[in-house]
């Protein structure tokens, strides 16, 4: 794979700049994402992608500026979500790139079983080429979140982080108890639970390694709650709960970045999958493709819907299966909160963009 070097770089504007001589074309870079390093492949116009190059973070920026520059072409650029956020394609546009984030998916089309940094970049410009060319199904698009956006929902995600810690080191410290023929105290690291606490010396030595840790994550998560709660909007419906809505608000972003209700519902991943072929028509569990913590949540708030606000138009459509004390499945039942759970999601976006009232769908205060 080449690496980059000044001498190469220049020869490689240089022979760029020759090709623009004839007309305008476009440059199409396809990024493959790593935490210390970039490999790129390049592709002027429609003709074949250039070897890959490898460069570090800084001097890839450095080599993108000089492109756009001595070119002056349009260059577009392209890679996979991933762990590293978004800042690669705020840095690139603010270069005068047109950067796009896709979802990670198999770039592997021929099935041929060989994966490195430099197909994948590949196949990603590849994919960009056909969508610049006006293909616009070429690219499985994500949303870029504003850095506000970002940065709000970096607070519940993290609380979510520090419950999920909490209940780890509390269940250790159950977990010992039982190995030892005792009886597990729920909560046991409680100030007042732990002084209390019926276990012999040694084992509440051990414990008291992990009690003050769960205190100080307890104390941090009340705080992260208070704070989310008070930032949640006034006068919700009965059973929505502040933190829910804080949640949901958040993980959306933009409600009005959804044109109708079908986006909104396959970016929560509680559509039915679906196989078809011929007359054969067969369709599956939900997707699950979209938000995760979305998903949860909605579930969520739909199961508390079904006690709070009993006269909601998709609760008494599915109260025969929901009802407590109901003569049906679990698999039914989880069907039904799935399709409430659905139907609430697009409720809520036409609520947030003013296109019904929440009394009009049967939500009281």
């Amino acid at each position: 794979m080449n690496k980059c070097h000044s001498n190469t770089e220049l020869s490689s504007h240089e022979g760029t700049r020759s090709q623009f001589n004839g007309g305008e074309c476009a440059i199409k870079l396809g990024i493959d994402v790593h935490q210390d390093f970039y490999v790129v492949v390049e592709q002027v116009d429609g003709t074949n992608p250039k070897p890959p190059q490898r460069f570090p973070k800084r001097a890839f920026l450095r080599w993108a500026a000089r492109l756009k520059e001595n070119t002056g072409a349009e260059v577009h650029a392209v890679y996979e979500a991933c762990g590293f956020g978004f800042s690669l394609q705020r840095q690139l546009s603010l270069l005068g790139v047109q950067c796009h984030v896709v979802c990670p998916q198999k770039l592997d089309e021929q099935n041929r079983r060989v994966k490195t940094d430099g197909l994948d970049a590949k196949a990603l410009v590849l994919k960009l080429d056909r969508f610049v060319q006006g293909n616009r199904s070429a690219l499985a698009l994500v949303r870029v979140p504003t850095e506000e956006e970002e940065q709000k929902r970096a607070i519940h995600r993290q609380r979510e982080q520090l419950v999920k810690a909490r209940k780890q080191l509390e269940a250790q410290g159950r977990s010992l108890m039982v190995n030892h023929g005792l009886e597990p105290v729920q909560s046991w690291w409680k100030p007042r639970a732990f002084a209390a606490l019926p276990v012999p010396q040694w084992m509440k030595e051990l414990l008291a390694n992990s009690q003050p840790i769960l205190v100080a994550l307890q104390q941090k998560i009340a705080s992260l709650t208070i704070q989310l709660q008070s930032s949640a909007t006034p006068k919700q419906p009965r059973g929505l709960g502040l933190m829910t809505s804080v949640i949901i608000d958040r993980e959306i972003g933009d409600w009005r970045r959804f044109s109708n209700r079908r986006q909104i519902g396959s970016y929560t991943g509680l559509c039915p999958g679906e196989y078809s072929s011929g007359n054969t028509r067969l369709q599956s569990c939900v997707t699950k493709h979209g938000n995760p913590r979305l998903r949860a949540a909605l579930v969520e708030l739909a199961w508390r819907l079904v006690r709070f606000q009993p006269n909601y138009k998709p609760i008494v459509k599915w109260r025969q299966i929901l009802a407590k004390g109901a003569l049906a499945t679990g698999a039914a039942r989880k069907k039904a909160i799935v399709a409430v759970a659905r139907q609430l999601a697009v409720d809520l976006w036409r609520i947030k963009t003013g296109r019904l009232r929440a009394e009009e769908l049967g939500l009281i205060n």
